[in-house]
């Protein structure tokens, strides 16, 4: 149902042409790249003065109530006067304000007091989730989105947008920015139609599992072509697309036609389409081929969207499948909680715990008709067995209740909520201890949905689409794919409103009232200091993370400690707090060796290895003295998942000084970790290093100033230096310049 070209492609007359063929051999591989809907935006959106460096502006950027006040602050503290741009704030993902008292409204109420000050756009709490909004109100052909969220993306809609940590927002807002290489772009084509129960998570997974496990697409475009779209609904089309942050791709783009010029028509924004369509005979760096019709409901199993089955396939070979999938999570994860998912078997059948359809994937009008025409006249049971519903906005709440679709699903025992986010980072339907949730969500990492293997809580969660949600949940829980029902489905067309968001959202882009205060609630703090970087460096390693990838919920956790994310002291307690329960400890622990450092002292550890320094450097303890210390840590692959800058600054605020990696997950965490002004050295050795061990890193800031990529340093023993290499991969200039500073913030107060 998939196909994966090993070489770059044209598309010619409709019809896919390899790079090696004997008819592509006379084309112009430079030339047809300006082919592509993604080349177009991306010059159309460049400030730099070529396409090969790439310096973006962004037409709007959105965030949420868990990532804007930090990102503010840093404006604030770089000198901003105004918002540059239209800037979104939404609240939906702190909106439960019954975790750690007044916090959660406090930093709503300050993100309205910003929204005035500097010109923003503010949504209130359950109004509509951040992406949902941007869809109904900023998305457009040919513009582009930056959002302080992994899931921003807005390609079904002919907008190219990105997900990114806070930093690069805060850059916008200060009319910077977004420097990147031009990135491979790769065709999606689709062909054929989908069946009947067949939803587009489905289809989502089906690419996520194709896609993810050999980088097919990380950091590319994926620009989706093909005369499959034109049976795919503008939703079926967004569906899709949100889920493609999954396949750590950069970015998506789509075709467009009349399906999209009606959506946009319809939400009143008729102006804000053009026809996208690639001219014949574009270059792609790779394509994928995606038929349709041969795609059956899926699930993705415990613990990464990309871990898919058939539901017919899990069904068939249920015990077989589940042995697989728990002797991976425990010999990739080493976890430390038993559980098991065979014992979710009931007399050959899966019994699931719980059920959620919910967020930027799952909260759309026509995902919750079909599961309301699914449900209809049936019993979802009076056992342990739930479905929870959140509609994605207002708008989309006030059409189901006009088409009276909410009737069939409360009579059916399902309990409808308001616009959240929750569901999908453990903020909300978080699942019990041993138990299976089935969610049309975005991701079912572990530890992500409330679990706290640390403290003997474990739960699981599978993706799966809301058709097939619904049927299990016509089920009464035992696992049911879409396809295995006959259902009348209706389709009412979508009634789009406008007047709630009219008479309920602060917009006060273009009128900034500079004599408004910031409103800062007690747990609203400023960041602390950092430091610039030393000429040499010394860093402990505090934790080593041999798991094949390291999730951002691994690093900084989700659900209840969203609450302190206002506050980086006390959100900094929890890092890895679910993944390495020591790392605080011994963090702090060398932060007070370089706090003992900066009084003029040498700690004992320290000290220890003075002979060798003055043996291999001939460094005294006064030069010791001059050379900073910081934490670091190691692991294979870490930054897979959110986009949320606090799993790098969290680190930064406990004294970390760099990452070590084989490779890094995603752009945005390496983004993140050179805002916070964090070495993301690359190590590619034939050992990890071990806890506790110390490496030497001299003249790393003539290093960067020169711009060395290859790095020399040296793990430190009682009586030998072993010498590695390090390297620190592509950096810009601005990059090299905010390392060396200590962080984007002390940057800008730089210029």
């Amino acid at each position: 149902m998939i196909k994966k070209y090993d070489s770059g492609v044209f598309i010619t007359k409709g019809q896919i042409l390899e790079q090696n063929s004997q008819d592509a051999k006379a084309l112009n591989v430079a030339k047809a790249k300006e082919g592509t809907i993604s080349y177009e935006i991306l010059k159309q959106h460049n400030r730099g003065k070529n396409m090969q460096q790439l310096k973006l502006a962004f037409d709007a950027l959105a965030s949420h109530d868990i990532t804007y006040v930090g990102i503010i602050q840093t404006a604030r503290v770089s000198g901003i006067e105004q918002f540059s741009k239209p800037y979104v704030l939404t609240n939906c993902h702190n909106s439960l304000c019954a975790v750690g008292g007044t916090i959660n409204e406090d930093d709503h109420i300050f993100g309205l007091s910003a929204a005035k000050k500097y010109g923003g756009i503010y949504v209130p709490a359950h109004q509509a989730v951040i992406h949902q909004y941007m869809r109904e109100v900023f998305a457009g052909c040919g513009k582009m989105i930056m959002g302080s969220d992994s899931h921003t993306r807005y390609g079904a809609l002919g907008t190219m947008a990105v997900g990114e940590g806070g930093g690069e927002i805060a850059k916008q807002l200060l009319d910077k920015t977004y420097d990147i290489d031009y990135p491979k772009i790769i065709c999606v084509y689709l062909t054929g139609r989908v069946n009947d129960g067949v939803g587009p998570h489905d289809v989502a997974l089906e690419i996520i599992k194709e896609t993810f496990a050999d980088g097919y697409v990380k950091n590319a475009v994926m620009e989706f072509v093909g005369d499959g779209i034109e049976h795919l609904s503008a939703e079926y089309r967004i569906g899709i697309d949100v889920m493609t942050t999954e396949t750590t791709c950069l970015s998506s783009i789509w075709m467009t036609d009349d399906t999209i010029k009606e959506y946009l028509t319809m939400h009143g924004r008729k102006e804000d389409y053009a026809r996208l369509t690639p001219k014949e005979g574009a270059y792609y760096d790779g394509c994928i081929v995606v038929d349709l019709s041969k795609i059956r409901p899926n699930i993705a199993l415990p613990f990464h969207p990309s871990n898919v089955y058939s539901i017919a396939e899990l069904k068939e070979n249920v015990e077989e499948i589940f042995a697989l999938t728990e002797k991976k999570w425990k010999e990739d994860m080493g976890a430390e909680v038993d559980f098991s998912l065979r014992e979710k078997i009931k007399n050959g059948n899966l019994l699931c715990s719980q059920a959620v359809i919910a967020g930027c994937a799952g909260g759309l009008y026509e995902n919750i008709l079909a599961a309301s025409d699914i449900l209809k006249g049936q019993d979802i049971g009076k056992d342990a067995f739930s479905l929870s519903i959140y509609p994605a906005s207002q708008p989309i709440m006030l059409a189901l209740t006009k088409q009276a679709v909410t009737d069939s699903l409360m009579l059916s025992g399902t309990t409808l909520r308001t616009a959240f986010c929750g569901p999908c980072f453990g903020a909300g339907d978080v699942p019990s201890h041993q138990g299976l949730s089935i969610r049309h969500t975005t991701r079912n990492f572990p530890n992500r949905e409330g679990s706290k293997p640390t403290e003997g809580q474990f739960a699981a969660v599978a993706l799966m689409d809301a058709r097939s949600i619904a049927a299990t949940a016509a089920n009464q829980g035992m696992l049911t794919g879409a396809d295995e029902l006959e259902v009348a489905y209706t389709q009412p067309a979508y009634q789009y409103n406008s007047e709630i968001y009219q008479r309920r959202i602060y917009n006060g882009w273009e009128n900034p009232r500079s004599e408004e205060k910031l409103i800062l609630g007690p747990n609203i703090t400023d960041w602390p200091a950092m430091p610039p970087l030393g000429q040499s460096l010394l860093l402990k390693v505090v934790s080593v993370i041999m798991d094949p990838i390291t999730t951002t919920d691994e690093l900084i956790p989700s659900g209840e400690i969203s609450s302190l994310r206002s506050n980086p002291l006390k959100l900094a307690e929890y890092t890895l707090s679910r993944k390495d329960k020591n790392y605080v400890e011994r963090a702090k622990e060398v932060q007070q060796m370089e706090q003992k450092r900066q009084q003029g002292q040498l700690s004992a550890e320290v000290g220890a290895h003075l002979d060798i320094l003055w043996e291999k450097w001939h460094l005294s303890e006064e030069a010791v003295l001059d050379i900073p210390i910081g934490s670091t840590l190691f692991a294979l692959k870490p930054g897979d998942g959110s986009a949320r800058e606090q799993a790098a600054s969290s680190q930064r605020v406990l004294g970390a000084s760099a990452n070590i990696a084989s490779s890094y997950a995603t752009k945005r965490y390496r983004s993140n970790l050179i805002n916070w002004g964090m070495i993301p050295f690359l190590y590619t050795g034939s050992r990890p290093f071990e806890v506790g061990e110390w490496l030497y890193i001299p003249d790393i800031k003539t290093s960067l100033q020169k711009g060395e990529q290859a790095i020399n340093a040296y793990v430190l023993k009682r009586n030998t230096v072993e010498e590695i290499k390090l390297e620190t991969g592509e950096l810009t200039s601005d990059e090299r310049k905010i390392l060396l500073a200590g962080c984007l913030m002390n940057y800008y107060k730089i210029k």
